[in-house]
């Protein structure tokens, strides 16, 4: 054994076997970084045991520091045990009067919850002063007094809680996420601390990190906690059913709020169906004592990810993603998708306790740009017809019988959103009332107001409109906490399924009410959003489009202030770290996300991959085998004798390259345009006679399947074409799909990955040039408006060239982000091959951008962005493609023979 096994055995005893060097190292850098506290940001290649190292390293680091904690703790009682000693002798009350621990008070805190429950209880509906109910105005029958919505005094505000005031329910009100939530909380347990919190994008990559940590000593000694979605850990099937998530939470917690007797049908784990009673709304929830054993069966087994929660909650017949919940305080390491950690709203819902502990950020290449998305929001025409419909109903019906408040706010959302809905559809209003808004169809629409999209502050948006003297904060507040949603959709919903009801044709429908409360979400987020500082974001206005266009107009808040909300996390936390197979660059990282911080504070790591030299080779490829220079610049790729040079290439290619050939193309348009032009030209049958074709669908739930067919088609290729003339397949690709982001391609499954071009983001996205502005300082630069006269393409050409126009203006940082999204891409997709250290394959960059001397690159090459160990490997191929295919053949054929392997 060497002596950095020796030293790995002896500071990461729980690795599962001996580790490569370049592990080791790995470990002991994020060990010293935790210890120092603070930022690291560490770049180990994809199949070198990243997740292993990151469980190993900072486990360890937290179980050493709370045995330094205890060692402190006890020294600490030691030099007190004589003041204890005389503490006895002191009166009762003197002991008694000691500062609370965190337990006590979160104890205290838990009995004034109770507390305001019984003031709940106690408090009585007030019926608003100087109404009568006349017969006129009374409801037909008791039960529309149950849509009536609770007084509400946003004046009478509690200087301590700052909150408005609903009559009925004293001073908690339902929200929609909250204070709520935590009304089903199980009992209180001990908080263990420090903590481990590691989050990834998805479940299927938080599941693969519990299989890893399974294979550590930590499985039988430490308790791993996986958060996930209501949608993946809800066993309610009535509640399932709904489909959308939004629609799904919402349900969930309108179903703690109800008290009357509910029955639902529960899938046991043996597949039977059985109908369960209980008092509460959810009968998942009713238990305490289910609930305790789940948690005790949970300890029992060990580390469970998200599937496994699921169906030990339907073993035993409680609700697991509460029970999971409950679970956090008690928890060793926490495991979460990134929505749950990094939006302040989810962490706060779920009690997350981020102080002293460590947050670890995988997959964290696009962290930024993630952690600004969350914030965003958006609200369609279609959405503000609806809550527009509903709110004007409700107002009529229960007008004199609502008190002062409800009857203002509500009216004030209707003025606000008819203003929006003017914005989008460019009409005026008339002397019709507004309910004429709602019947405006995109064909009624003033065509000379049907503008592009357009981007602006908030501030700027508020004065366009005229309501930047409506405080947006009181009325944020209002629709969360008063019930305003539930009572109006409620009420539609019953109003619409009566024989002589008539709600706008939008509002009707297949899940109607959940498509009414998800558009008052979306308002309720948009009216959140405007409450941001002025720089924080921008506005987007994206109008109807003209008739004939399927696209329909919206409102959208686009977040660009990323370091203020990391700030929130970085803030509370002892260290966060940011892993991922490729982070470079890292300035970019640390100005957007930290840019306090100068690069020397922040601790970076990085590391060749752990396979040898011989097994990879990266081409990048300036010539066709016509000699063609390849050029897929936003003007160049379009051309046919281009798309046929790419396809003269791949026919041979096919012939020297054996089993599996991925190629990524810059988008799914893009490769449909190239696959339709082979199709027709002839390229595509030539290669088919030597792989079959396979391309990713646009709907990724297909994925799988697709995957399956390349697979059988390269492991036993004359049973799946019945021709043995046939070696294996290729799979066309799309840089950011799913095959880009997270299919491993080893071994066979991709001897070859090739990208086609240089995939940058288009610059007609508005979105993403805000960013730009934003990243460069370009901040009153206006989006110039599209001439109204243009047609649809020459519309979305002037978006192309407003774009362009705006990145030329960028001297540095808004260029180089724009050129880093592209390479961030390049990097993920040619990342999905090499998966081990006895795994080898080409990856070629095809494109003449790719390709040039390494001794005068400059900084602005793109190659400079690569990978550590792809740069340093990096033949560039400028002469022909003669070069090319000679280092392809001889490449696998030395590989072949290394691992005695047949093609």
């Amino acid at each position: 054994m060497s002596e950095a096994s020796e030293r790995a055995r002896r500071e990461f005893p729980a690795f599962p076997f001996d580790p490569y060097p370049i592990q080791t190292d790995f470990m002991a850098f994020l060990y010293d970084s935790l210890e120092k506290g603070g930022i690291a940001m560490l770049e180990s290649p994809t199949g070198t045991g990243k997740t292993l190292s990151i469980i190993c390293s900072a486990m360890q680091w937290a179980v050493d520091r709370r045995k330094k904690q205890r060692e402190q703790q006890n020294g600490k009682s030691s030099d007190t045990k004589s003041s204890s000693i005389d503490e006895e002798e002191e009166p009762d009350w003197m002991r008694d009067f000691a500062i609370p621990g965190p337990e006590m008070e979160e104890v205290g805190r838990r009995r004034l919850g109770s507390g305001s429950g019984a003031l709940e209880k106690k408090a009585s509906f007030v019926r608003p002063k100087n109404v009568e109910k006349t017969a006129e105005e009374s409801p037909e029958n008791d039960e529309e007094m149950e849509f009536l919505v609770d007084d509400y005094e946003s004046e009478a505000e509690d200087m301590e809680y700052g909150i408005g005031r609903s009559k009925r329910k004293g001073w908690r009100c339902l929200s929609s996420s909250g204070s709520d939530e935590e009304e089903v909380g199980g009992g209180m347990e001990e908080e263990v601390t420090p903590k481990v919190y590691f989050t990834s994008r998805t479940h299927s990559q938080l599941s693969q990190f519990v299989r890893e940590f399974k294979r550590t000593a930590f499985a039988s000694e430490l308790n791993l906690v996986c958060l996930g979605s209501r949608k993946n850990l809800c066993i309610n099937s009535d509640v399932l059913k709904l489909g959308n998530l939004n629609r799904i939470n919402e349900h969930c917690l309108e179903l703690q709020k109800s008290k009357k007797d509910s029955k639902i049908k529960v899938q046991t784990d043996n597949g039977r169906v059985r109908r369960v009673k209980a008092s509460s709304g959810c009968p998942m929830l009713g238990k305490q004592n289910l609930r305790k054993q789940f948690r005790n069966k949970v300890w029992e087994h060990g580390a469970l990810d998200i599937e496994d929660l699921a169906q030990l909650g339907r073993k035993i017949g409680t609700c697991p993603y509460y029970g999971a919940r409950d679970m956090v305080r008690a928890g060793d390491l926490v495991v979460l998708p990134y929505q749950s950690l990094l939006l302040r709203s989810a962490r706060e819902s779920l009690g997350l306790n981020l102080k002293n502990s460590v947050v670890v950020i995988d997959e964290a290449h696009n962290v930024a740009d993630s952690l600004t998305s969350m914030y965003n929001s958006k609200i369609t025409t279609s959405q503000l017809k609806q809550v527009l419909s509903h709110l004007e109903l409700y107002l009529g019906r229960f007008r004199n019988l609502l008190g002062a408040g409800n009857r203002r706010y509500i009216q004030t959302l209707i003025v606000l959103i008819r203003s929006f809905l003017r914005l989008l559809l460019g009409c005026q209003e008339d002397s019709s009332g507004i309910s004429n808004i709602t019947n405006v169809h995109a064909d009624q629409a003033t065509e000379e107001k049907n503008f592009g999209d357009t981007s602006m502050t908030i501030n700027e948006f508020l004065f366009s409109l005229n309501i930047d003297n409506i405080n947006l904060v009181k009325l944020h507040r209002y629709v969360k906490e008063s019930n305003i949603i539930h009572k109006v959709t409620g009420y539609g919903t019953k109003f619409a399924s009566s024989e002589s009801g008539s709600l706008h044709s939008d509002c009707q429908g297949h899940g109607a009410e959940g498509s009414v409360i998800s558009g008052f979400q979306a308002l309720v987020d948009i009216f959140l959003s405007l409450i941001n500082n002025d720089s924080d974001g921008r506005i987007i206005v994206s109008r109807q489009k003209l008739s004939g266009q399927t696209e329909e107009g919206c409102l959208k808040f686009v977040m660009l202030c990323g370091e203020k909300i990391f700030s929130e996390i970085a803030g509370q936390a002892h260290a966060v770290v940011l892993a991922g197979g490729t982070l470079q660059p890292i300035e970019e990282t640390r100005m957007r996300l930290f840019p306090g911080l100068a690069l020397d504070q922040v601790h970076f790591f990085t590391c060749n991959h752990i396979v040898p030299p011989e097994n990879i080779l990266p081409i990048a490829v300036s010539r066709g085998p016509s000699g063609m220079t390849f050029d897929f610049s936003y003007n160049s790729r379009n051309t046919p004798s281009m798309i046929d040079e790419l396809g003269r290439l791949l026919c041979n290619l096919v012939a020297v390259i054996p089993e599996g050939v991925v190629v990524f193309f810059s988008s799914f348009d893009y490769e449909g345009q190239v696959y339709d032009t082979w199709r027709a030209t002839g390229l595509l049958s030539k290669i088919l006679k030597k792989k079959r074709v396979y391309r990713e669908p646009r709907n990724s739930i297909d994925v799988d399947l697709v995957l399956k067919e390349y697979k059988e088609a390269i492991e036993s290729p004359s049973g799946v074409l019945n021709d043995s003339r046939t070696n294996g397949a290729l799979l066309l690709a799309v840089v950011g799909g799913k095959i880009s982001e997270g299919i491993n391609f080893s071994d066979g499954m991709g001897r070859c990955v090739i990208m086609v071009g240089l995939p940058y983001p288009s610059p007609a996205d508005i979105e993403l040039m805000e960013r730009v502005k934003y990243i460069e300082g370009l901040g009153e630069l206006s989006s110039p408006t599209p001439n109204k006269s243009f047609g649809n393409k020459l519309y979305s050409n002037s978006k192309v060239q407003s774009g362009f126009d705006i990145l030329r203006k960028c001297k540095q940082r808004g260029r180089e982000y724009y050129d880093n999204l592209c390479m961030k891409a390049v990097n993920q997709s040619i990342g999905r091959a090499i998966r081990h250290i006895n795994d080898y394959a080409a990856i070629l960059l095809v494109d003449s951008r790719y390709a040039c001397d390494s001794s005068i690159r400059s900084f602005s090459d793109p190659t400079n962005k690569l990978p550590l160990w792809i740069k340093d490997r990096l033949v560039s191929a400028t002469q022909s493609y003669g070069e090319v295919h000679r280092l392809l053949h001889q490449f696998f054929q030395f590989n072949k023979k290394k691992y005695n392997q047949k093609y």
